[in-house]
């Protein structure tokens, strides 16, 4: 499940864990809003820096229920201290399995996807891992920052507003999208509760669309390009990490 929407991140996902949702994606900050005036975007940085900075100050609670947290988009653009939270937060939820919670940060699907193309495939192709012929669909969605994470199922778009904002344009070409005009940080459960009941009458033609899709499975040749780029990633991530616990 994916939601638009950067509000109150905690206070939403213990929602879907008592209905069995094994994961929630979280639209936290568009690199759109870094063309926002000064002041704000330096408020909505303390924000986020401060969000995660709550999730380390109880990481046993996110180890007792269970929650992963992880964190994609173009971290290159945030501050140091913010990539060492981040890291730190990934790291130590990193075995937890009961749910994951997924935060888009400095996120767009036009960055992520030109950066899968231009900064992943073709540095691929220019080092001879793989080859012109297997580029397609599954090696750009495997190149993906959301290459942990299945498609969404519904995504719940706030506020009122029907476009969506730049956010996993690659992911939702058979999701369920329900629109509400209600703020983020006034969505209730009982609000999330009418867009599960809209889900849920979706779901059958859902299905029989995502039937219909068969993967193809890679060749050893791209397999072994995306074991060593998923390896790249997660190395960069405890680089992050280890700088952070050291400093």
């Amino acid at each position: 499940m994916a939601e638009r929407g950067g509000g109150s991140w905690t206070s939403k996902w213990k929602w879907s864990m008592n209905l069995g949702i094994a994961e929630v994606t979280v639209y936290a900050f568009s690199i759109e809003n870094f063309k926002r005036n000064k002041e704000e975007v330096d408020n909505l940085i303390d924000l986020m820096r401060q969000k995660f900075k709550d999730l380390l100050e109880n990481k046993k609670k996110l180890k007792d229920d269970g929650i992963c947290i992880r964190v994609f988009g173009n971290l290159s653009l945030l501050p140091e201290d913010i990539c060492k939270l981040i890291a730190e937060v990934m790291i130590v939820t990193r075995e937890n399995n009961r749910i994951f919670i997924n935060f888009a940060v400095a996120y767009t699907s036009r960055d992520e996807i030109t950066h899968a193309i231009k900064d992943t495939i073709i540095q691929g192709v220019k080092d001879s891992d793989i080859l012109p012929e297997d580029i397609n669909e599954d090696l750009i969605t495997d190149c993906l920052y959301t290459y942990k994470s299945s498609y969404p199922n519904l995504l719940i778009r706030t506020s009122g507003e029907t476009r969506l904002s730049d956010f996993l344009m690659w992911q939702i070409s058979n999701t369920c999208i329900y629109f509400i005009k209600v703020l983020w940080s006034e969505f209730s459960l009982w609000n999330f509760l009418c867009a599960i009941f809209y889900y849920q009458r979706c779901y059958s033609s859902l299905q029989k669309n995502k039937n219909n899709l068969k993967p193809i499975m890679h060749n050893t040749r791209v397999s072994m390009f995306i074991y060593k780029l998923y390896n790249k990633r997660d190395i960069a991530i405890e680089k992050i990490y280890q700088s952070a616990i050291q400093s």
